[in-house]
């Protein structure tokens, strides 16, 4: 009946149904069993599992009591309850196994000072149990008699060593070198990335620099990309945000990672970050800029946009703490994973402890490791410690694949609190792709948001090759355009039949022509008859279709052609119109009294480039050739319908591909 519930449970092992009505009929005989003994009293308290209090002499020696022991429920819980009242914190279970000690783990207070220790277990030899069972109670403080232990075997006793070996550094940690920049006219940054910060005339902005290295951020060499030190991109996120702090900004409404900041071995890199004039909306945009020692030059690593607009925290209840109904994940050994994939995370980075996941939702557990030298003291110093930060974002590496991407782009970010060293993190999809992330500290409070993070993959022979690295983080994409208020719409057609996704995309909507002979029909339709039909509008947007040729300029110049012989209404340029062409078959004959109308509207032309990095402008733009002149069409004997989506009309050109 309870399985049929729902509920957990398992078949007892015995012989007959104790502590049931089923024992009735023995009662009786083992009564005069049992009375047939000769009982003492005990000598040490016994508190009974039949009454749950404290047993005493008469009690135990009576031999009703054992009858009830059998027939009456077993109240163990309150025999527990009344050891730990009596002070007792450590039980020892004496029997074949440890079913009992984590039964009484229920009963037991949730401070968690009392411990249950199972003498025999069933999953190892009795030597090892027992021996492991007494190393449990001696930890515990309990006296045991080693002589006895130890007898018949040989050992003898050794003096300990006189000091205990104790890890402990004493050594000052390194820092960047000090002094007082107020002599060459700029002000201390108070930070532990940046050394000094100069404001601009007429809160035009402000400049703030710095110097990184390994030797003077020693933490900065825990992270690493394919084996190379790679600034991470939270340190790229904190630089702004002291930016902001600098010329009263209180968010970052969007950072664009280029270029990783790469540390050399045994170098340094020189940084500044530039925050610029306000636009009169709240807005200055930054830089963060670097360069290799003195005379390297200079890169751009990040560039964005500073706000006083900040968004309200994104909050999520982090003190419901492991998330309800999330389910764990497994972290133990996630780092060396990592590594494997070709991240490798020290000892500061290594901050995820826990992990859970509820649908596309991922929940995290992270703190500044202790043993990291000088981390936790630097937190103070920091808006969020990057290493902190950076371990929030390893939770999303547990799912999926388990490959993973350097950060690319953070929008809407504002720090809410200052100092963290331990965090709550909350990562689930966002709208448009990459991750919304909500941090908050063990209490519950937020400490950071971000409205999207979007990562990208690196490839890892591009690494210190800085103009490599920016285009390998390229990739065409739609980006949603909103049009601004009272902006005109122009009204356009697409030429194309139904299949190609861009083309369905554009024509959803608007007026769809299948073939270019169908848009000729209704071109001269509006000529004639003037009424009945409406006008073709006075933009066509036509597919291109991407014919690879064996070289790039062959393939410009098929796609130029295929552009120029579908704005001209299908008659190709001087040579061949090539494979790209959107030409249509020739027309009937038609008698010379027909009238005359203009050439359709010129076409626009779209197609996907082989190459991102080298854009094809002719191919992707409208055709800029002077309109032709006027020329006659005649009408067949039997003209087929004008509908732009009939049969008949698809069957007259082929649509392009």
């Amino acid at each position: 009946m309870l399985a049929d519930r729902g509920r957990r449970t398992s078949r007892l092992r015995v012989s007959h149904a104790f502590h049931s009505p089923l024992m009735e009929p023995m009662l009786e005989e083992f009564r005069s069993v049992v009375a047939g003994f000769d009982p003492a009293a005990p000598a040490v308290p016994v508190v009974s599992s039949l009454t749950g209090d404290l047993a005493g002499a008469e009690e135990l020696c009576d031999p009703g009591y054992w009858v009830r022991h059998v027939r009456e429920p077993v109240r163990f819980a309150d025999a527990v309850t009344t050891l730990t009242g009596r002070g007792a914190a450590t039980f020892v279970e004496i029997g074949p196994g440890g079913v009992l000690s984590a039964i009484a783990q229920d009963s037991l207070p949730g401070s968690g000072t009392a411990v249950t220790v199972p003498v025999l277990r069933g999953d190892r030899s009795e030597d090892v149990a027992v021996v492991t069972a007494l190393a449990a109670l001696h930890v515990r403080g309990v006296r045991a008699d080693w002589a006895a232990v130890f007898d018949g075997t040989g050992v003898t006793r050794v003096d300990l060593p006189t000091y205990a070996f104790q890890h402990r550094r004493y050594w000052p940690g390194a820092g960047a070198a000090r002094g007082d920049v107020r002599s060459a006219g700029l002000g201390a940054a108070g930070h532990p990335l940046l050394g000094a910060a100069v404001a601009f005339p007429d809160g035009a902005g402000a400049l703030l620099t710095g110097r990184l290295s390994a030797s003077a951020q020693p933490w900065l060499a825990d992270h690493t990309v394919a084996g190379t030190v790679v600034l991470p991109g939270t340190a790229l996120l904190e630089l702004a945000v002291r930016a902001g702090d600098e010329v009263g900004c209180t968010a970052v409404e969007e950072l664009t990672l280029g270029a990783p900041l790469t540390l050399p071995t045994g170098g340094t890199v020189a940084v500044q970050v530039r925050a610029g004039a306000d636009d009169g909306s709240g807005r200055r945009p930054v830089t963060v800029h670097a360069r290799p020692g003195d005379t390297g030059e200079w890169t751009e690593h990040a560039t964005g946009t500073l706000t006083t607009a900040a968004p309200e925290p994104v909050r999520f209840d982090a003190t419901t703490w492991p998330p309800a109904g999330a389910a764990e994940l497994d972290v133990e050994g996630c780092y060396e994973r990592f590594a494997d994939a070709g991240f490798g995370y020290g000892p500061v980075f290594r901050g995820l402890t826990a992990a859970w996941q509820d649908g596309d939702t991922v929940y995290g557990e992270v703190a500044l490791p202790e043993q990291a030298d000088g981390a936790a003291d630097d937190a103070a110093r920091f808006g969020l410690h990057p290493a902190l930060l950076d371990a929030a974002l390893h939770a999303a590496l547990l799912t999926g694949d388990g490959t993973g991407g350097l950060p690319w782009a953070w929008e809407d970010v504002t720090l809410h609190a200052t100092g963290a060293t331990a965090l709550r993190v909350r990562l689930e999809p966002a709208d448009g792709g990459g991750l919304t992330v909500a941090v908050a500290d063990p209490g519950g409070q937020p400490v950071a948001t971000a409205g999207r993070l979007l990562a990208r993959p690196v490839d890892p022979a591009a690494l210190g090759t800085g103009a490599a690295v920016r285009d390998a983080l390229f990739r065409l994409d739609w980006t949603p355009v909103t049009p601004s208020a009272g902006a005109e719409t122009v009204p356009f057609a697409v030429l194309g039949a139904a299949g190609d996704p861009v083309t369905d995309a554009l024509a959803d909507g608007r007026t769809r022509y299948d073939s270019l002979d169908a848009l000729l029909a209704d071109a001269a339709d509006a000529a004639v008859t003037g009424a009945g039909v409406a006008p073709v509008p006075a933009t066509v947007l036509a597919a291109v279709p991407a014919v690879p040729a064996a070289d790039t300029p062959r393939d410009v110049r098929s796609r130029v052609d295929a552009t120029s012989t579908c704005s001209s209404g299908g008659r190709p340029r001087t040579g061949s119109p090539g494979p790209g062409s959107c030409s249509s078959p020739a027309a009937p004959s038609r008698p010379a009294t027909s009238p005359s109308i203009s050439p359709p509207p010129r076409c626009g032309g779209w197609s996907a480039p082989r190459r991102p990095r080298t854009p094809v402008r002719s191919a992707c733009s409208t055709s800029t050739r002077p309109p032709t002149p006027p020329r006659p069409v005649t009408w067949p004997a039997h003209r087929p319908s004008t509908s732009r989506s009939s049969p008949s009309a698809a069957a007259r050109s082929s649509p392009p591909a």
